[in-house]
């Protein structure tokens, strides 16, 4: 790895902890706009995410992506429907954490992958490894566990999971940049939004006029709460191999859960813990499963380069930018 890389590599790797742990002290922020109701938190989300995401878009210059989505009707229907699961998981969110239900919020991203891995074999019909179909039996299993724990099923971690993974599913298919992306999605969600907020002012329900230039500087500052992580993510996401960054992004509900029991001081009953353990082991499978392939993957590639004693200048290129385990 030239200086370069290294140097490269370093910067994708302080993004990718500042874009994983900025989302999992968000919980933090969501209480300090309160008396803002959580659909009010939401569309200011909305709102001020697109003046913010814009105003990323005006500096760097990078416009040429619109005018082609604007000839697409079906990656416009896309972005659509990206935007309606966000605003969802958004909601949904918003409202457990000012509600009390952070570790069951964190618990949502915890089983993310798990649900993603599912959604591929239902949707997509793809085919799973031996490890794989056992991290999702234990998944089941502590959805089971935390379902007696909690006298009903943990709705909002599987609304919180589902809405995601179907996010991740649909942006794949929409294939834009990060930004790009969120650009497209809040001018969609845009004037819902705004025209909710100004209904809400018109019948004396916004707080944002009535609680002072602080509340008014927190709800427009949702904006970079929610543009900020992405940029950084973005900037990772390019320099830094995907083994890493599914690693990294584990931070996430780890932070969240943490301030769940440490901060929030939220209950965890024996019969959680235990629906908790479960989610762990099945994550320790994933992670195991994948840096397993990574290395078989990356021998392989190996042997066949030593095989054959040639390899072209962009091979050698691509090699030297994408260390094994991409």
């Amino acid at each position: 790895m030239t200086e370069k890389s290294a140097a490269e590599r370093r910067i994708g790797l302080l993004n990718g902890f500042a874009a994983y742990g900025m989302w999992g002290l968000v919980p933090l922020f969501w209480p300090l706009l309160e008396p803002a109701g959580a659909v009010e938190i939401l569309a200011h989300r909305m709102v001020w995410s697109l003046f913010f995401v814009g105003a990323a878009l005006l500096v760097v210059r990078r416009w040429t992506w619109l005018g082609e989505l604007l000839r697409q009707p079906r990656r416009l229907a896309l972005i659509a429907v990206a935007a309606t699961v966000i605003t969802v998981n958004w909601g949904v969110y918003i409202w457990a954490v000012n509600s009390g239900h952070v570790v069951e919020a964190s618990l949502g991203y915890f089983i993310n992958p798990l649900v993603t891995i599912a959604m591929g074999v239902l949707l997509l019909k793809e085919r799973l490894r031996p490890a794989q179909w056992a991290a999702v039996g234990v998944g089941a299993s502590a959805v089971l566990v935390l379902t007696v724990g909690y006298g009903h099923p943990p709705w909002i971690s599987l609304c919180l999971a589902l809405s995601f993974a179907t996010y991740g599913l649909v942006k794949k298919k929409v294939d834009l940049g990060g930004v790009e992306s969120l650009a497209a999605e809040t001018a969609v969600q845009f004037l819902p939004a705004l025209g909710y907020l100004l209904w809400l002012g018109a019948r004396g329900g916004s707080t944002f006029t009535t609680e002072g230039a602080g509340h008014v500087a927190l709800l427009a500052s949702t904006g970079i709460v929610t543009a900020l992580p992405l940029v950084c993510f973005g900037t990772a996401a390019i320099r830094v191999p995907l083994s890493t960054l599914g690693l990294l992004q584990y931070m996430t509900p780890v932070f969240q859960f943490l301030l769940g029991v440490l901060y929030f001081k939220e209950a965890m009953p024996p019969e959680r813990w235990a629906g908790f353990a479960l989610v762990w082991l099945a994550l320790a499978l994933l992670t195991w499963d994948a840096l397993r392939t990574a290395r078989r993957a990356a021998r392989a590639l190996a042997g066949t380069t030593a095989g054959t004693g040639t390899a072209t200048g962009r091979q050698a290129d691509v090699a030297e930018a994408e260390p094994a385990g991409r």
